[in-house]
């Protein structure tokens, strides 16, 4: 199997310029406790998917798929809450969540292909090869 960049796949690339929005939007933030949460779970989204994408196995790959999937409904959350507290406009809020939705659809996407990976990968190791055994007698 060719290498391949984790800054190559669409779906990291989507979710640093989420992570980086997010920051610049929240950087003069007096709400301290929200703010950090959501900068926390925004970087999260695309360094999972990097952590993930670098690791050898497509099981693992998966795995840190689905907790950047879970950081990005983690993001949605805080988001709406951020909009009905004024801390954040109900349209740049609007904004940021349909992306995120969209991302959290790659990446659903993308860890089911590495999970079929690991499907076919097990199944693989499970095949009986019949071609070296004796031929019956009748």
């Amino acid at each position: 199997m060719a290498y391949f960049s984790f800054e190559d796949l669409e779906v990291w690339k989507r979710g640093c310029r989420v992570a980086v929005e997010v920051c610049s939007l929240l950087r003069d933030s007096r709400e301290w406790g929200l703010r950090d949460q959501m900068m926390r779970a925004a970087v999260s989204v695309p360094s999972n998917i990097a952590e993930g994408a670098e690791r050898s196995a497509p099981r693992d790959f998966a795995r840190f798929l689905n907790i950047a999937r879970g950081s990005a409904a983690e993001l949605r959350t805080q988001l709406y809450i951020a909009s009905q507290t004024g801390v954040v406009s109900s349209e740049r809020a609007s904004e940021l969540i349909k992306e995120l939705k969209e991302v959290s659809s790659m990446l659903y996407t993308l860890a089911n292909q590495q999970t079929q990976k690991v499907k076919e990968e097990d199944s693989s190791h499970f095949t009986l090869h019949t071609s070296h055994l004796p031929a019956e007698h009748s």
